[in-house]
């Protein structure tokens, strides 16, 4: 159903712009706008690590309570909008304005980081865990999943190329930067809440894919995602690709502060990447009619492999190279995304056919552990990093020293290749299900269904 199609697409506009906000940015906000003394950073780096990790290892148990969910409105849409009302409002918490010089704020800040990362999960994992549950279909499931990613990138891509400009527009409005964080941070609130309005009204959910699989107790969680091996190793490689994608993408302010010298640029380039990206989304199931997936994994890993090569030797100012390495990284990793996304959906159909179980919401709850630890990783990194360069307590490039910025390029570009590039080669080693085997297994379950 198209209606579906665009719906559920629509949905994760403000979902992807709160989650940016949040997990690209806050480190900046907290040590360029609330200005956190090096101690306390230490502390809230430590909280936010401990916060994802904690957060992540919730992602199973949410996806359990979501499989295990029956009633009048479904599976999954009360849980979207607990969560989607919940998570927005911890959001304007975040960016409220918390005097990080005393050690309760630090707590405090700490807590209610914890509890959006604990209500974005109830809406992620809802969320996503009914995409397979649209159509068994795996063209019709690229098509949304597509329009899905193509939305996500709006948000992403929104928020990175408005953020300095609309912030420090509206911090002119209402007196000071950190108001201008938190009036950005009640508008894309509020976007959010209207996107999955617009899900919740508009995607139905066909009635013989929903409440397939029997009740999975607490119990059988583990074994559910060990005994899907496809499930198991897509996991492991998204992950990997997750650590260096996310560490990328957290270092870019940076980058363009310290290393190209002029934060304006950033603006600039991350417009020009959120077209490209999304274009390539756009054309996605186009290169999908022609080409197989392992074709296009292939390809899209060579554009990957050569911008972070281009990017790491790029000169200081050299805008048309570091766009062109820009482009060839964030056009590879587009499809790279849409296709993991592909993978988890098809691996909840072959756990249902290997295990005769239908577990989506288990399944997908993955994608949002995976996104938490890349981002508990990549924080990790960012900040220490951050710290340890001198860029903490710098103003400006000429304050920043030729090693200091040599170690951040290392870790945005060297470090995120060798975690995206094992990323691939595991799933050239383990992952089975191309097209024939997708088929058959369909095939397979409609005759058990049929004999039933």
């Amino acid at each position: 159903m198209k209606r579906n199609r665009y719906t559920f697409g629509i949905g994760t506009i403000g979902r992807d712009m709160v989650y940016s906000m949040v997990s690209m940015y806050l480190i900046y906000y907290l040590t360029d706008v609330l200005e956190a003394p090096t101690a306390s950073l230490w502390w809230i780096t430590g909280i936010i690590f401990c916060a994802r990790i904690f957060d992540a290892l919730n992602d199973p148990v949410m996806g359990l309570i979501v499989d295990n969910t029956r009633g009048r409105f479904g599976r999954f849409k009360p849980w979207i909008a607990f969560g989607a009302a919940a998570s927005g409002f911890m959001t304007i918490l975040i960016f409220s304005g918390f005097d990080l010089s005393k050690g309760l704020n630090i707590v405090l800040f700490g807590v209610v980081y914890v509890l959006w990362g604990v209500f974005y999960t109830v809406n992620d994992i809802s969320y996503w865990s009914m995409l397979p549950a649209l159509s068994s279909d795996q063209k019709e499931r690229e098509r949304i999943g597509a329009v899905a990613r193509i939305c996500a990138n709006i948000g992403l891509f929104a928020v990175a190329a408005g953020i300095l400009v609309f912030t420090e527009a509206l911090g002119n409005i209402f007196g000071g930067l950190q108001k201008g964080y938190l009036a950005f941070a009640v508008i894309i609130t509020a976007v959010l809440w209207v996107g999955q309005l617009v899900t919740l009204i508009g995607v139905k959910e066909p009635e013989d894919m929903a409440g397939k699989g029997g009740h999975t107790s607490i119990k059988e969680l583990i074994s559910v995602i060990i005994r899907n091996d496809q499930l198991l190793y897509t996991a492991i490689s998204m992950a990997l690709f997750m650590i260096g994608y996310l560490t990328t993408t957290s270092f870019a302010t940076y980058y363009f502060k310290y290393a190209y010298g002029d934060v304006n640029m950033y603006t600039v380039f991350a417009i020009i990447l959120g077209v490209a990206q999304i274009t390539a989304l756009a054309v996605f199931p186009v290169f999908s009619s022609r080409f197989e997936r392992s074709a296009l994994y292939m390809g899209a890993m060579a554009a990957v492999g050569a911008g972070y090569v281009l990017f790491f030797f790029a000169s200081a100012g050299s805008i048309l190279i570091v766009g062109i390495a820009g482009m060839l990284i964030f056009v590879g990793q587009a499809f790279i995304q849409l296709l993991m996304l592909m993978f988890l959906a098809d691996s909840v159909d072959y756990g249902h056919w290997k295990l005769g179980r239908r577990n989506d919401s288990i399944t997908f709850s993955l994608q949002p552990f995976i996104n938490k630890m890349g981002g508990a990783v990549s924080s990790g990194v960012v900040s220490s990093v951050v710290i340890i360069s001198g860029m903490k307590d710098a103003e400006s490039a000429a304050e920043v020293s030729a090693g200091g910025v040599l170690l951040m390029k290392v870790f945005m570009f060297i470090f995120p290749l060798a975690c995206i590039l094992a990323s691939y080669l595991l799933y050239k080693a383990k992952y089975r299900i191309d097209r024939k085997m997708y088929e058959y297994i369909v095939w397979e379950l409609e005759q058990r269904k049929e004999n039933q």
